[in-house]
């Protein structure tokens, strides 16, 4: 075309495409001649023509058009408009190249319809179908894939298939695909596909390669089934399979089958070992026949007619010896089999296994050893228990849950003292304690649960009447059980003794603790009073002031003398009273107590003295022992409010072995006794502790008894309360015999120990009360007294060079004790006389040798004390 866009050109080719010669076209716009209207009918405005937009544009335009042909008839067509440039650059004309394309639109059209039609076939297929470019990529899933899958309807296009593949099959899909696909061959593969309920099932994808008839590679059309029930029947098969293969290689066992026609056989190795063969031996039935023991032919033979015999068709079973044709070695075969039959019921095989035993033919003769070997074991050993049974001394028995002896042994009778058809005669209820019968109850509910008893006690009836502790360990066992027990009667009374010293232990230990808290008041009360006594013995004795004055001098002594005798029964009790024991005419101290007992009891009580001749003398302290003696009579007088008797006896009395608190050996008896209303268990449990008392507030300090037993106890006896209420108490006092004969003591001559007193008494106490009372008594003595407030500072006093006459300390001071000071100075001063004043003199803390004061103490006492002491330092 020329810069008007006429057609001033147009080849033969054109012609024919177009329908028009030449002529016809010349001057002509082509527009205008075949591209002026469209299939439509309406027109084609030029303006939108891209072919004619090339010369305007000076760029070249392709593209498809529809052309109108000479003849009418509209046909398809690929054009090419390039503009023609001149020397300057600017168009000056249009070359047209169309190709006519009809035949190929003819052919995409039947192309289509054709896919059309396999899509349509293709979703309404059973199975899932798929189809691919040469490019491997997905253009095609059927809708039973997207149904199968749950897929939304296009994902699985390209490899969106891949992501409803098994993760675990995933990559070998897509290698086994991509591989397939660049060698352009058939692809099978199997997998496993996720269905739309989430289950993987297993499937096989396979395809075959697309080519045209040019020979040119179009993709794949392929299908997905689903082999997941034949997948798992294969793999059960499979199973199966190696189960029957590793049975029968673990078992092993050998396979054999024998053609009745011919006589042939299949042994395999294994079989052919069995009968001593090489396996690469061919073997017929006569080396069957031939290998089986002499002595077995006959029942293998005649199992193997029984197998093969029409009427019978009996299971080949059947166990022999064979003697190997080879090694000669025999061996055991355990063989099974049965006959094959035909239409006619001819037998045409004979099939079965067989398997070596002969270890187990051997395990079995010595089994057979082996059992023979128990069996007398076991009757040694039924023999052992028997003898068990009969000489145990524990009681075994067998008893049914309905409470009655099933069998029993004979320690049944050496224990309840009944013979064996007695005790089984009665019922067990019958033979047990009425207050044990709940107990048995309940372990029998335990028994019956299944639960194993142990440790159950229980009482049994002896045939004397008495009772014996049983201690049991029970096994139910069905409608029975098992008991074994044993007699801890003993035991049972050995722990009741065992209980009843552990609480005499701990009252001893109570009294222990209450005498330490008893005597440490006591000590420190005595301290207090000493320098009260000694002050009012000296006013009494200057005879200051008037009648009145002396007259409240005397009761204010009167009240310091009760004081003091009670705090000497407090001491009593805490077995911390300054004993000076003796030996005493026990007899002739309660006749002389008779009167005195009678006036205090009063005239409702009838004092009755029964005092034995010939009494040996006791160990004791006559002072305390009045007081005891005194003290027990008021309590007796206060039981009988309504008058009655008191009795005194006194007898002598051995203890052969340690029976109680009494320790073998002599005693002499002391009982009071009164017929007055007694004491419950409760009260004779307290009745020794200090301060009980059941008489009343202001009646009673509590502290007789108590006193009474902690004198006994210092003295090595002991105080027993027997009593039962509304028949009386009586109250036994043991003193031990003394070894030596009583004595009326010795008499000093105070005026003149005092007359002659010269030098100088060292005082020693950290009291300053008593020291400054003390110092005055001393000094009224003649002494010229040095005092000091503890063992140290006399020490440091002696030291200096005082050169003490006289030593009168304190014992239980802080630092050193009075014991220990004296000790001291005697390895200075060997004859120096010491005198220990103490309220709180332990026997064990001070020797025998040193002489003792007890506080509080008068100028009398103390002058006694020192006249003893002179009278022993004295050349």
């Amino acid at each position: 075309m020329d810069d008007r866009q006429h057609c001033i050109f147009m080849n033969h080719a054109a012609e024919e495409l177009t329908g028009y010669r030449l002529e016809e076209t010349l001057g002509r716009p082509l527009h205008d001649v075949v591209h002026h209207q469209r299939p439509d009918g309406s027109p084609y405005p030029l303006a939108e023509c891209p072919i004619d937009q090339a010369f305007p544009e000076r760029d070249r335009m392709q593209g498809e058009e529809v052309f109108v042909h000479k003849d009418g008839h509209f046909y398809p067509v690929a054009f090419t408009a390039s503009p023609i440039l001149g020397d300057d650059g600017l168009p000056v004309g249009t070359i047209i190249e169309a190709r006519d394309l009809t035949a190929e639109k003819a052919r995409e059209s039947a192309l289509k319809e054709s896919e059309s039609r396999f899509r349509n076939m293709a979703d309404h297929s059973p199975v899932m179908m798929w189809v691919t470019d040469p490019d491997g990529y997905c253009i095609h899933l059927n809708a039973r894939w997207y149904e199968f899958t749950g897929q939304a309807p296009g994902t699985g296009e390209g490899y969106g298939w891949l992501d409803a593949v098994h993760p675990d099959d995933r990559l070998l899909a897509e290698q086994a695909f991509v591989a397939a696909n660049a060698a352009r061959r058939d692809y099978r593969v199997d997998f496993r596909l996720r269905r739309a309920d989430g289950m993987y099932r297993w499937t096989i994808d396979a395809a075959a390669a697309r080519f045209d008839q040019d020979g040119r590679y179009l993709g794949y059309v392929g299908s997905v089934i689903d082999i997941d029930e034949r997948r798992e029947a294969e793999d059960k098969l499979a199973l199966s399979e190696e189960q029957l293969r590793l049975a029968t290689e673990v078992g092993e066992i050998g396979q054999w089958d024998v053609d009745q026609a011919t006589g042939s056989m299949f042994w395999p190795p294994r079989v052919k070992a069995m009968f001593g063969i090489s396996p690469h031996v061919p073997v017929t039935l006569e080396d069957f026949h031939n290998g089986v023991h002499p002595d077995d032919r006959e029942k293998t033979r005649a199992a193997y007619e029984a197998a093969s015999d029409p009427d019978r068709r009996a299971l080949y079973d059947v166990e022999y010896r064979t003697v190997g044709k080879e090694d000669g070695i025999i061996r055991w075969v355990a063989a099974k089999g049965r006959g094959l039959f035909n239409a006619d019921g001819v037998c045409f095989r004979v099939i079965g296994t067989a398997i070596d035993i002969t270890a187990r033919k051997a395990d079995e003769a010595r089994l057979r050893e082996l059992n023979e070997r128990l069996e007398q074991e076991v009757t040694a050993r039924i023999a052992e228990r028997n003898r068990v049974w009969e000489m145990s001394r524990d009681l075994f028995a067998i008893m049914g849950f309905d409470g009655h002896l099933k069998a029993i042994n004979p320690a049944w009778e050496v224990t309840l003292g009944r013979d064996v058809e007695a005790l089984l005669a009665l019922s067990f209820r019958d033979q047990v304690h009425p207050d044990d019968h709940s107990a048995v109850e309940s372990m029998m509910e335990q028994l019956l649960r299944g639960e194993t008893v142990e440790r159950f006690e229980d009482r049994l009836r002896h045939a004397d009447g008495s009772w014996r502790w049983i201690s049991w360990t029970l096994v139910p066992e069905g409608d029975v059980f098992y008991a074994v027990g044993r007699d801890v009667t003993p035991e049972k009374a050995a722990a009741a003794e065992l209980e009843h010293a552990q609480e005499a232990l701990r009252q001893s230990q109570k009294m222990e603790a209450m005498g330490q808290l008893t005597g440490g008041v006591a000590h420190d009360f005595n301290n207090l009073l000493t320098p009260i006594v000694g002050s009012l013995d000296l006013l009494q004795r200057k005879g200051l002031g008037g009648e009145r004055e002396q007259r409240l001098i005397e009761g204010a002594i009167q009240s310091a003398e009760r004081a003091r005798t009670l705090v000497q029964r407090l001491l009593a009790f805490a077995r911390r009273q300054p004993l000076q024991p003796t030996a005493v005419d026990v007899g002739q101290l309660v006749n002389g107590m008779a009167d005195l007992l009678a006036s205090t009891t009063g005239p409702q009580v009838r004092v009755v003295v029964d005092a034995a001749d010939g009494l040996p003398p006791a160990n004791a302290d006559p002072n305390q022992l009045e007081m005891a003696l005194l003290n027990l009579g008021v309590n007796a007088r206060d039981a009988m409010p309504k008058g009655g008797t008191l009795k005194i006896i006194t007898t002598r009395e051995v203890v052969d072995s340690e029976t109680g608190p009494l320790q073998a050996g002599q005693y002499v008896k002391l009982s009071v006794a009164d017929t007055g209303v007694g004491m419950d268990d409760a009260t004779r449990a307290r009745a020794i502790e200090p301060f009980f008392s059941t008489k009343g507030i202001g009646k009673g300090t509590g502290l007789g008894l108590s006193m009474a037993h902690g004198l006994a106890a210092q003295l090595g006896g002991a105080l027993i309360i027997q009593s039962e209420q509304g028949v009386g108490t009586n109250v036994d006092l043991w003193l031990p015999v003394s070894g030596t004969s009583a004595s009326s003591g010795e008499v000093y001559d105070v005026g003149a120990m005092i007359g002659d007193a010269r030098g100088i008494a060292l005082l020693v106490d950290d009291e300053q009360a008593v020291r400054a009372s003390t110092a005055d008594m001393l000094a009224e003595f003649g002494f010229q007294v040095q005092e000091a407030t503890s063992g140290e500072t006399a020490l440091a006093l002696v030291a200096d060079g005082l050169m003490p006459d006289l030593l009168v300390t304190d014992h239980l001071m802080p630092g050193m004790t009075g014991v220990e000071l004296a000790q001291t100075l005697r390895e200075t001063f060997p004859q120096l006389p010491v005198l220990i004043v103490s309220g709180y003199a332990e026997v064990e803390g001070i020797a025998p040798s040193l002489p003792r004061l007890a506080k509080p103490f008068k100028r009398a006492e103390l002058a006694a004390s020192l006249a003893v002491l002179m009278a022993r330092t004295e050349p």
